[in-house]
C-alpha cells in the first residue's frame, strides 16, 4: 500500500511562512514526478509545485513562483513545500502526490495516481 502522509499545515497570518512535509518512504529513490497540489472550497484541485527527481527540475504555478519552494530529502524520505509570503488566497487543503508513471512531470491532476490525505493551510489577514 502506497502511503503519503502530509503534515505541517496550520493557521498563519498573511505574510507568514509554513513548511509542509510529505513522508514518502516508498518513493525515496523513485524517478516519478512528485508534486504538491491544493484545493480550496468550491474550486478545482490545482497544481502548485512539482519536482522531477532524475534531473532535479522544479516546476511552479505562476501564482506561487518566488514564494514557494519544493524539495526532496532522500535521507529523511520526505518531500517539502516551503511557503513564504503567504496570502489569503493560498488558503486551501494541500496534498502531495506522485505521478502514475515515470519519465516526465505531467501537467494534469489525473496523471498523479498516489495521494496523501491532505493538510489544511489557512491564511488570515
Amino acid at each position: 500500500q502506497v502511503q503519503l502522509v502530509e503534515s505541517g499545515g496550520g493557521s498563519v497570518q498573511a505574510g507568514g511562512s509554513l513548511r509542509l512535509s510529505c513522508a514518502a518512504p516508498e518513493y525515496t529513490y523513485s524517478t516519478n514526478c512528485m508534486g504538491w497540489f491544493r484545493q480550496a472550497p468550491g474550486k478545482e484541485r490545482e497544481g502548485v509545485a512539482a519536482f522531477y527527481p532524475s534531473t532535479r527540475t522544479t516546476y511552479y504555478a505562476d501564482s506561487v513562483k518566488g514564494r514557494f519552494t519544493i524539495s526532496k530529502d532522500n535521507a529523511k524520505k520526505t518531500i517539502y513545500l516551503q511557503m513564504s509570503s503567504l496570502k489569503q488566497e493560498d488558503t486551501a487543503m494541500y496534498y502531495c502526490a506522485v505521478a502514475r508513471i515515470g519519465g516526465y512531470c505531467p501537467g494534469a491532476v489525473p496523471d498523479f495516481g498516489y495521494w496523501g490525505q491532505g493538510t489544511q493551510v489557512t491564511v488570515s489577514s
